[in-house]
């Protein structure tokens, strides 16, 4: 898109290019690679990515030390060893030396393993769910950082216009053809036109702080040389997502079945375990030995495990309650996804329309003004609407991303690339 002026403005041209090449020079230093590219690199940077990791870690570790058996039990006892008339000295001492095993009853072992396998399905169902989340927010942050770039070369445009604004208004009260007022007006359009870029630059900083920290970047990302917004023109044109199939709705469903069989490890705890004992008793003062045994078990009179089993329950109880909502959200998210993508074309298309008018609009009011026959405040105001209409236009690129990758997300897909 361009815009015609009938006379050269050098100051806003040397502004212009000294913004292109601090741009340029920062983009040497550390541009951001295409998006897929830096998904692929975020798995292994990115804390989020990093923590889901380490649950699933915990969950296997945890599952391996469920298919543990109960240590067994070596003991040696030494009785009648020392004390007075014919137990003085070791002669009538007896040494017994036991081995004691508790079996488990009631399937313990293969109750506690099966949760335990549960809970590694549930990890890795949530580090899917995660892996979705951060791709969708990652998305958003690279896009926002692009439209903060767009946004400040558009400031900095407007700065050039409200220059040559402020030249054209001067050389008209000079000649006598408008009052001072217009000139005063010219140089305060010019003073908010800087205030903008400013605005715009600390926007640009916030975006680029936020995309790094996202990343989990070694050093900084300055600026974003593959625009994503433009890639964004491939639409998301898979058939409807299946709310049954979301990764958020699979993860509930994952740990409502963790939670499920967890009821039955508590139930089961309370039945009590065996535990049996061999070994052999050494009688010093005969010079014999004899084979002892013995066999034990728990009484289970004060402890039957009823709080646990009552806790297990209420988790139960939460899990579907959160599995319910997800299936709610997942459908509710189907049902507007594909409604909000079209809007966004929709919204995307009008302000492209809507710049080409606004654009057409300024470069003839521009022409009726340097011709004497408009004020200066309906070129101010068609200065104005056009760049509102090229925000606009930004804007609605950014939606039209967001609601892309809102129905990636919900479908289990990679946004924009395959980050494998």
């Amino acid at each position: 898109m361009s815009v015609i002026f009938r006379r050269p403005f050098p100051t806003a041209l040397l502004l212009g290019v000294g913004v292109y090449a601090l741009c340029a020079g920062v983009a040497q230093a550390e541009p951001a690679p295409p998006f897929p590219e830096l998904l692929r690199q975020a798995q292994t940077s990115a804390p989020r990515l990093a923590e889901a990791r380490a649950e699933i870690a915990r969950a296997e570790g945890l599952a391996r030390q469920a298919r543990a058996l109960p240590n067994p039990t070596l003991g040696v006892e030494v009785e009648n060893f020392a004390g007075s008339g014919p137990f003085k000295g070791t002669s009538l001492a007896e040494t017994t030396a036991s081995l004691e095993q508790t079996i488990e009853l009631g399937g313990k072992r293969a109750a506690r393993v099966a949760v335990g396998r549960a809970d590694v399905e549930a990890a890795r169902a949530r580090a899917t769910r995660l892996q979705g989340e951060y791709a969708f927010d990652l998305a958003a942050a690279y896009a926002e950082a692009e439209a903060s770039e767009r946004r400040l070369a558009l400031a900095t445009e407007s700065v050039g216009f409200a220059q040559e604004d402020s030249r054209i208004a001067t050389a008209l009260v000079e000649a006598g053809r408008e009052a001072d007022l217009r000139r005063v007006q010219a140089l305060a359009a010019l003073q908010a036109a800087r205030a903008a870029v400013e605005e715009a630059r600390a926007a640009r900083a916030t975006a680029f702080s936020n995309l790094t920290a996202l990343v989990g970047a070694p050093a900084p990302i300055t600026s974003i040389p593959v625009s994503l917004l433009a890639r964004a023109d491939q639409v998301f044109t898979g058939s409807p997502p299946d709310p049954l199939a979301s990764p958020a709705y699979v993860a509930a469903q994952a740990e409502r079945e963790a939670a499920a069989r967890r009821i039955r490890v508590e139930r089961i705890r309370a039945t009590p375990d065996v535990t049996v004992s061999v070994g052999a008793r050494r009688f010093e003062g005969d010079d014999a030995t004899a084979v002892v045994a013995g066999v034990s078990i728990p009484f289970p009179i004060f402890d039957r495990n009823r709080g646990n089993i009552s806790a297990a329950q209420a988790e139960l109880s939460a899990a579907e309650a959160r599995l319910n909502a997800a299936r709610l959200e997942a459908e509710a998210a189907a049902r507007s996804g594909s409604a909000r993508l079209t809007a966004a074309e929709a919204r995307l298309r009008a302000s492209q329309e809507g710049e080409r008018t606004a654009d057409e609009a300024y470069r003839l009011t521009r022409l009726g003004y340097e011709g004497g026959k408009l004020a200066l405040v309906e070129l101010l105001n068609a200065q104005r609407a056009l760049a509102e209409a090229r925000a606009q236009t930004i804007n609605a690129a950014v939606e039209r991303l967001s609601a892309q990758a809102g129905l990636a997300r919900l479908a289990g897909a990679t946004p924009f690339g395959d980050p494998r």
